[in-house]
């Protein structure tokens, strides 16, 4: 295959960026997007010039690392991370435009590479839960309802690779707060901490300069775990019961 990228080149976080057009050619149909970046890259050093920075870390849809927005698409057109998208996806000879993931609180670090430590201060102000450690409790100690354990699962599946923030005209982080919230909100594990988690980790995401949820779902759209909105509800609920036991009004 041989493709057109518009790629969004930009020096450092101080200098201004913009599209540049790069050829890709000779690109496996079978290959991964980020394979396809790696071929362009080769090509790039082999002609003196410098090649495209992007992260990724796993490569196998887990980490999150490899956030792009492809033709304006966080992730691209799949269910899946970047590094899961195949180029078989794409016609030969397309223009593919790339970009990074685009949110005043992601600041560009370079090329297609975004800061995302405020989703790591947000979950640092959750803190940790006063379980106690050692050997493995028995599995009979605690009985959870399947349900209830099927929906702390399916929250605690949320990789965090900011997909929802791009994706919202807001660029809210309700739906990875939420997710975050309620995989231990649902647990006993989490209740000793239940109130002060909500609590700190709505306000740390309010001061980072995330904005608030309209109900779009586009963040449910584009998440590659496949988080429901429903977290969100469970946050408000969750932050709203908080809020009162603290004395917020």
């Amino acid at each position: 295959m041989n493709l057109k990228l518009k790629v969004w080149r930009q020096k450092d976080a101080k200098s201004k960026g913009k599209l540049v057009d790069i050829e890709a050619r000779n690109i496996p149909e079978d290959c991964s997007f980020l394979e396809m970046l790696d071929i362009v890259n080769e090509d790039l050093l082999g002609k003196g010039e410098e090649p495209i920075a992007f992260d990724h870390d796993c490569r196998e849809g887990i980490c999150g690392t490899c956030s792009l927005s492809i033709n304006g698409v966080p992730h691209g057109p799949s269910e899946t991370t970047t590094c899961q998208l195949y180029m078989r996806k794409f016609s030969d000879g397309e223009t593919i435009y790339v970009e990074p993931f685009r949110a005043r609180p992601f600041p560009i670090i370079r090329d297609l590479i975004v800061d995302r430590a405020a989703f790591d201060r947000i979950q640092q102000a959750g803190g940790f839960v006063t379980a106690r450690t050692g050997s493995a409790p028995d599995g009979n100690t605690l009985p959870i309802a399947k349900p209830i354990a099927d929906a702390a699962m399916e929250a605690a599946a949320c990789i965090g690779c900011g997909a929802c923030v791009a994706a919202c005209p807001n660029a809210s982080a309700m739906l990875f707060v939420g997710a975050k919230v309620s995989h231990l909100a649902l647990l006993p594990q989490g209740q000793a901490e239940r109130t002060s988690r909500a609590l700190k980790m709505v306000r740390t995401m309010d001061e980072e300069g995330f904005g608030n949820c309209s109900n779009y779902l586009e963040c449910e759209a584009v998440c590659p775990a496949e988080i429901p909105a429903s977290v969100i509800s469970r946050l408000n609920r969750e932050y709203a019961k908080a809020a009162v036991q603290d004395g917020v009004s």
